[in-house]
Parts: structure tokens; C-alpha cells; sequence
């Protein structure tokens, strides 16, 4: 085997051991580091959550000092400045006496930003960078986005059928899609920090918005557009207790109901003075309070308005094998103004093809989300 692919195949395990931890580190990225020695692994680590030890410093302890004359593999950059509850992983490296270090992506955060690679060079290690770097940087698209804007990434999720129906002309939606399809989207929302719905949804499904898995998962925070404040106050968001409840309104919202929503221990947020919320201020809200991403499962209507702002990063849309009907009395997934020409519609880039049981899912990146230029 030759030195590449060695090195090739030593990342590809540091991305498995950073994968391990989807879901679990925000606001932080997702690392992994592998430490091999002489063709032995002898140090494996993930960043499993936020405040606990980096990739680096658990693969470290594990190698001990085997760790000297060494080469880590790691998939983010390593960090070259102290934190609240961790010290540089640089420092480390640099203490452990590694003698190569090779790196997937360089953090995009400022306050490394290639810092991390030019200190461990200062101290004579052997640095690269960017081998298998698109895998790194897919696998913290959240993280990039945040660190940068401090707006959290939002992933749309829709399911419909092939004539393209959320619900059927009575608002039936119980099942669209197939038992696979609707274990990844518990797997989505363990990877989001948040997960929103409209008001419109609520009323209809009374969701608990919950994660649900075989392994231990994370609840997101539960985020409800609600621009007059309709929320029941026997709602088992408001209720069960089971996570975190942020309701979105205006600031003609009734006040009483706000007051009875925050002693039911409910978090209210004005989001604009106007008749609905204001999509854009919530999100600057929301990544204010360390909501880094969120899965957006909303009706079309809210659909549309969140994807007409430019507010929507990623879309996942799962296709049924199915047809409802149902004309204009069966909702779409998405609502919005449209447009005149075909030349104009919001498209789809990046797109792929993923197939859940009998569903396929189609993934992309809608063409017009903001910083979409600068991204591309």
C-alpha cells in the first residue's frame, strides 16, 4: 500500500471517529484524530461533546507516550487558541512530540484559521493539509456557516408524495413516507441543535418534535412560528417537558398569553413589529442563543416564506411512491409568491439521490440562500 493511501485510509477513519459524535458538539465542530505509530494505531479520539476534551487530547491520552514521533491524522485543524474549558490542541501535539501532522480542513473559524497550521510548523512539525477535505468540511456545514455569520443552518425536511402533496385534501398526512424515510429524519433532528415548525402544524399534529432512536439521542430545541400567539397552552410542546420550547411571535402578540406561556417555562420571542414574524431577525435571534442548526419541518407555507428569504441552506425532500390528489385542497410543500419564468426558479445544486426503502430523497442546496456566492 502506498503512502497515500495509507494516509488516505487513517483519515477515513479519523472522519468515522468525528461522525461518531454527529449531533452531540454544538456549537463546535464535529473532530476526529487517529495517532499511528510505525503502521499501529496506538491513539483514537473524537470531540465527543462541547466543553469536554478535543479530538486531539483523547487520541493523545490514548497514545501516551507512543505519541512521540508520531503522525495524527485529524480532520479540522487543530486549535492554536485557549478556550474557556480547553487549552490549544496544538500545545499538545507540539508537547507529545508528534512528528507529522496531516489535516483534512482548515477551521474556518478566525481565531484559528491556518494559525494552528503555522504554529505547529514553528515547532518543527511536518504539516498537511486538504486530503480528503470535502468530506471534512460536509460533515460540519453547520458548524462553517455559524462560526462565521452566527446564524444558525438550516436544513429544510419535507415529505410528499409524487404529485408533489404533504397531506392529503383533508389534511391527513399519516403516512407519507415509509418506516426508513422516517427513521433518518429522527436521525436529522439528533443532528440539529433545533427543529421548527409553523403554527399551522402544530394545530393539526399537536407534535411532540422529539428525537426517537434505538441509541441514546438528543432532543433539539422545539422552535414554533406563531405570530399571534394560537399556541394551546395544553400543547405537549408547552407540556411534556421532554425539551427545550422557543415560540416565535410579534410585538402585537396578546400579552397575557405570553406571560402564561413563560410560567409554563416557554421562551418567547419577539421577532419584528409587523403582522408576522420577521424570518430573518429570528434567525439572528436564535444563533444569539447558540441555536446553531435547525431542521425546518414546517407546512408550505412556512416552507416558502423561509426558502423566498434566502434563509434556507439545504434542502432534503422525501418522495413517496404515492398519489393523493386532491387539486388545490391538498397542500404542497411549498407556498410562496413564484415565479413568471422558468429561467427564475430557485434551483437545486449539488443535488443527490438517496434512496430510504421504497422513498427516494432528493438533496441539495437551494441556489438562492444567502452567502451563496460567496459559498459557491
Amino acid at each position: 500500500m502506498s503512502a497515500i493511501m495509507n494516509d488516505e485510509f487513517y483519515m477515513k477513519l479519523a472522519l468515522q471517529m468525528a461522525e461518531s459524535a454527529s449531533g452531540q458538539t454544538s456549537v463546535n465542530p464535529v473532530v476526529g484524530c487517529v495517532i499511528v505509530k510505525e503502521g499501529r494505531v496506538v491513539g483514537l479520539g473524537a470531540h465527543l461533546k462541547r466543553g469536554e476534551g478535543h479530538a486531539e487530547v483523547n487520541a493523545l491520552r490514548m497514545a501516551g507516550a507512543e505519541a512521540e514521533g508520531a503522525t495524527a491524522y485529524v480532520t479540522l485543524e487543530p486549535c492554536s487558541h485557549y478556550r474557556k474549558m480547553t487549552p490549544p490542541c496544538c500545545d499538545r501535539l507540539i508537547e507529545a512530540k508528534v512528528a507529522r501532522v496531516i489535516i483534512a480542513a482548515l477551521d474556518p473559524n478566525p481565531q484559528v484559521a491556518g494559525n494552528g497550521v503555522t504554529r505547529l510548523r514553528e515547532a518543527g512539525i511536518e504539516v498537511s493539509h486538504g486530503l480528503l477535505e470535502h468530506q471534512s468540511l460536509a460533515m460540519n456545514e453547520a458548524y462553517n456557516k455559524y462560526i462565521l455569520t452566527r446564524l444558525p443552518y438550516v436544513t429544510l425536511k419535507s415529505a410528499s408524495t409524487l404529485d408533489g402533496k404533504v397531506a392529503a385534501r383533508t389534511g391527513d398526512s399519516r403516512w407519507i413516507s415509509g418506516a426508513v424515510s422516517r427513521q433518518a429524519v429522527h436521525t436529522m433532528r439528533h443532528r440539529n441543535a433545533g427543529i421548527m415548525i409553523g403554527i399551522g402544524t402544530l394545530l393539526a399534529d399537536d407534535p411532540q418534535l422529539t428525537t426517537r432512536l434505538e441509541v441514546p439521542a438528543l432532543h433539539p430545541t422545539r422552535i414554533i412560528v406563531d405570530s399571534k400567539l394560537r399556541i394551546p397552552l395544553d400543547a405537549r410542546v408547552v407540556t411534556d417537558g421532554e425539551a427545550p420550547t422557543i415560540v416565535l411571535t410579534t410585538a402585537s402578540a396578546d400579552p397575557d398569553k405570553r406571560q402564561a406561556l413563560q410560567a409554563a417555562g416557554v421562551e418567547v420571542i419577539e421577532c419584528g413589529d409587523g403582522p408576522n414574524v420577521d424570518l430573518a431577525e429570528a434567525m439572528r435571534l436564535l444563533g444569539e442563543r447558540e441555536i446553531s442548526s435547525i431542521l425546518l419541518e414546517g407546512g408550505g407555507r412556512l416552507n416558502g416564506s423561509m426558502l423566498e428569504a434566502g434563509l434556507v441552506d439545504k434542502i432534503a425532500l422525501f418522495i413517496a411512491p404515492k398519489l393523493i390528489g386532491g387539486g388545490a385542497a391538498a397542500p404542497a410543500a411549498f407556498e410562496f409568491g413564484g415565479f413568471d419564468k422558468m429561467a427564475d426558479a430557485i434551483i437545486l445544486e449539488a443535488v443527490k439521490y438517496e434512496q430510504h426503502g421504497d422513498d427516494m430523497a432528493i438533496v441539495g442546496y437551494p441556489s438562492n440562500r444567502r452567502g451563496a456566492a460567496e459559498r459557491s
